[in-house]
């Protein structure tokens, strides 16, 4: 099977789009449930920290366990309708039970996360370098959508992250260990230096703790030698994105802009494309 897919052109990429796809649904739950969960998670340990009265709050629907609904009737979804992009397609993006308007959030997940699979196999050929970018990938889109709803950055995603690239360090699959060592304290560190320096001199906090862990993840998956390339791609991509959202929203320039996203951007093309880039620019600024 598996030299069938490596002999024939356009199988392997096109595989890795379906199950995009597929994970793309399941990463809507994640980004979806899994903030909810937490937050009624820390509530009630912090109840049960302090030795509050414990009043009735039902646990929210589990990432795993419980079917797809609608949210607004509790419409149980049936199997045709849980058929990535299709489904959405099909009703027009309008709930079968109660008619109201389902997120195009659906689809532009499972869209993105199936091109982006593609790009994985595309660039790495099937075998476990693709495999191991596809599992950084649905890290990514699910960090990006749960920071961009909600500024939240979970640990239970970006240590996750980070201990994966570690150990993935071991096999020199795409950083070595002392390259993957080394980029995660780095990564963790600018940021936190930065994060200290803006607050020291504006009395503000400029970003949370989360980007922290997820810039030392990157830095586990891409070696130290990446964490400068990530931190100027992500900062030229916020730079652009962040002006022509305030732009187009209307909003005040201190508004609060959720980071994660553009690390998560910066760090996937870092990892498939990484030295091109710098070999690249070297070439363009006649360094080589």
């Amino acid at each position: 099977m598996l030299e069938l897919i490596q002999s024939t052109p356009g199988l392997a990429p096109g595989l890795a789009f379906i199950f995009g796809l597929l994970v793309g649904s399941f990463l809507n739950v994640v980004i979806l449930r899994l903030p909810p969960w937490l937050e009624w998670d820390w509530r009630k340990t912090s109840r049960e920290m302090l030795e509050l009265p414990e009043p009735y709050e039902p646990a929210p629907p589990g990432i795993v366990v419980q079917g797809s609904a609608c949210p607004k009737c509790g419409h149980k979804l049936a199997p045709w309708e849980n058929i990535p992009v299709l489904s959405w397609l099909a009703l027009r993006g309008r709930c079968r039970g109660c008619g109201g308007a389902i997120s195009i959030q659906y689809p532009l997940v499972e869209l993105a996360t199936g091109l982006l699979f593609a790009a994985c196999v595309l660039r790495f050929g099937a075998g476990p370098e693709a495999l191991a970018a596809m599992v950084f990938t649905g890290f990514l889109v699910a960090l990006a959508g749960i920071d961009l709803r909600t500024t939240l950055l979970p640990d239970q995603l970006t240590l996750s992250l980070l201990w994966i690239g570690l150990g993935l360090s071991t096999v020199t699959l795409f950083s070595s260990p002392t390259q993957a060592i080394f980029g995660a304290i780095a990564g963790y560190l600018s940021l936190w230096t930065v994060y200290k320096l803006f607050k020291w001199l504006t009395g503000k906090e400029g970003m949370g703790y989360g980007d922290f862990k997820l810039l030392a993840a990157l830095g586990a998956w891409c070696g130290a030698t990446a964490i400068l390339p990530i931190v100027l791609i992500s900062s030229l991509i916020g730079a652009v994105v962040g002006t022509l959202w305030i732009t187009w929203r209307g909003a005040d320039r201190a508004t609060p802009i959720p980071f994660g996203p553009y690390l998560a951007a910066a760090g996937w093309v870092q990892l498939l494309w990484g030295p091109q880039l710098i070999q690249a620019y070297r070439s363009f600024s006649g360094l080589d």
